[in-house]
């Protein structure tokens, strides 16, 4: 059962049609040096162009640099390439804080960025499958100092408590996991980011 806290971030799992997540994902830069790991299933933002986490909590996701209308969440990380100082091209699913660039390369983040596509996350908390078309918070880490794990490369991201209130992230079911079931202490959710809150389309229209 979900019962421990282990957040791995938002794991795309189905198309908007229903089908199986296929790989889809776009390929942005991320700046030279950022100084922010990124881990596979975090939520990301643009600023200038570049790929950036999120970080903080809050009630939504208008507290953690996602304006509504306009501004939003560019969707999700699922991995990176680069050269490292050795001069070798990596593919890894997680970016490490500070990585530079060596002169005439770029770092380049692959990014989920379909509004349409439901992810699979852990809440902070308990949530019934009464709470399915309720809206849930975004919280960046749900038991770590870190919003990423740097030993498994994946984010720390978690969702909070149900709620009616307009808020990042629609509930849209409950992760069908045997080993993971609605109302679990650390219920794994089924959820897509709501529509003001995305940046490239309409997504879900929340509450």
């Amino acid at each position: 059962m979900a019962s421990t806290a282990s957040p791995y971030g938002l794991v795309p799992v189905k198309n908007a049609d229903g089908s199986a997540y296929n790989g889809a994902r776009d390929a942005f830069q991320i700046a030279s040096g950022l100084a922010n790991n990124i881990g596979f299933g975090s939520l990301v933002k643009l600023d200038g162009g570049r790929i950036e986490i999120a970080t903080g909590t809050g009630a939504d996701i208008t507290t953690n640099n996602f304006a509504v209308n306009g501004g939003g969440a560019a969707g999700v990380f699922v991995g990176c390439e680069y050269v490292n100082a050795q001069g070798q091209l990596v593919f890894d699913q997680f970016f490490p804080t500070t990585t530079a660039a060596p002169t005439g390369t770029k770092i380049i983040a692959y990014v989920v960025t379909d509004p349409g596509v439901t992810y699979q996350v852990q809440s902070t908390g308990a949530v019934p499958d009464t709470d399915i078309g309720q809206n849930v918070t975004f919280s960046a880490a749900q038991n770590a100092t870190s919003s990423v794990n740097t030993v498994t490369g994946k984010s720390n991201m978690a969702v909070g408590a149900a709620s009616t209130a307009t808020k990042g992230f629609k509930i849209v079911g409950t992760s069908d996991r045997g080993d993971s079931v609605a109302g679990d202490a650390k219920t794994d959710l089924l959820v897509k980011i709501n529509a003001p809150y995305h940046l490239f389309g309409t997504g879900v229209v929340s509450e």
